[in-house]
């Protein structure tokens, strides 16, 4: 039973000038504290039995009191297949970045960002090409004993480079949970989603999560990855998702090229239904998202689901019918 000691509020208003009280460390044993204004004598009253930093603030906890979040960090670091193809680097392409990403999520949480972060060169902080934003992506934690129960998400941005990072286009994810062991997932609205094969300690202290190196691969599944269209030595999410049922195909039961097709024959500009026809704009069925959907002609994005589905390494036979599934643990 918790047993107050003492507590003895003295209070000093100065109606000259407003005044404020930062947060301090409160020992268990009691003592003073004072701003000059405000002063506090206090005494808790129960052990100290737990101490938690981030490294820059320091809470001691009693039996009594709930437990405290000071959250964690981390940069997850990632490849998308589509924005990689035909890239003229080892970064991937931005091209939807100048007009055509919008400033809300397309995700469920509908965070929002400056358009300011969409600026040639990264941001002013950083004037690096390579930290320009591709895209929004999802990012969550999940359970450690139960990999399919997410713990916590968020929407956030990916540069060029393949850092995650927070909605103002620079700062590290934070999520304020507690530390300790997560699967890291991340998803993108036409690539397959995946996840760390392991847990990760997630801590106030920066991890690192890197899905990009082939011959380090992190990733739960089998060929939850590929290296097709993407530079050496790295790996990239598959592209290709286009009605959103986490599966690549080409042909079959649930293909995913008649999206592409009624994307462009349904187009308001696309007056004869030309299969030719070039959509232009942010879209799901824009596998390569150069900003432009095309069933068939100069630049069509069909022949990448194609592709992506006869090179599968589990696609022994080259069927046109196989379906890429993916590797993300689901109820």
């Amino acid at each position: 039973m918790k047993t107050l000691l003492k507590f003895t509020l003295c209070l000093c208003v100065c109606f000259s000038q407003a005044q404020s009280i930062e947060r301090q460390v409160i020992g268990a044993s009691g003592t003073t504290l004072t701003n000059g204004t405000v002063s506090l004598d206090f005494t808790v009253g129960e052990l100290a039995v737990t101490t938690i930093t981030n490294g820059t603030t320091t809470l001691s906890q009693g039996f009594h009191q709930p437990s405290v979040l000071l959250g964690i960090k981390i940069n997850p670091i990632a490849f998308l297949q589509g924005a990689l193809l035909d890239s003229p680097d080892n970064f991937m392409r931005d091209d939807l970045r100048t007009s055509l990403v919008p400033v809300t999520s397309p995700y469920a949480d509908v965070l929002v960002c400056n358009s300011s972060v969409f600026t040639d060169g990264g941001t002013a902080t950083t004037g690096l090409a390579q930290d320009n934003v591709v895209d929004w992506v999802f990012v969550e934690l999940r359970d450690a004993v139960d990999n399919t129960s997410v713990i916590a998400s968020q929407s956030a941005l990916l540069q060029r480079d393949g850092d995650i990072v927070g909605v103002d286009g620079v700062s590290d994810l934070e999520f304020n949970i507690e530390a300790r062991n997560y699967y890291v997932v991340i998803k993108h609205r036409n690539h397959l989603g995946i996840m760390t094969a392991n847990t990760i300690a997630l801590s106030s202290a920066l991890v690192i999560v890197d899905f990009t190196v082939a011959n380090n691969q992190i990733t739960h599944g089998a060929n939850a990855q590929t290296t097709f269209g993407v530079q050496s030595g790295a790996v990239a999410m598959w592209a290709g998702n286009v009605n959103g049922d986490d599966i690549v195909s080409y042909l079959g039961t649930a293909p995913d090229v008649p999206s592409i097709l009624a994307e462009v024959l349904n187009d308001p500009g696309n007056f004869l239904n030309f299969p030719t026809y070039s959509v232009n704009g942010y879209k799901t069925s824009d596998v390569n998202m150069d900003g432009n959907t095309q069933y068939t002609g100069t630049e069509p994005d069909t022949p990448f689901i194609f592709q992506n589905v006869v090179s599968h390494p589990g696609n022994f036979l080259n069927f046109s019918t196989y379906q890429i599934q993916e590797q993300l643990p689901e109820n």
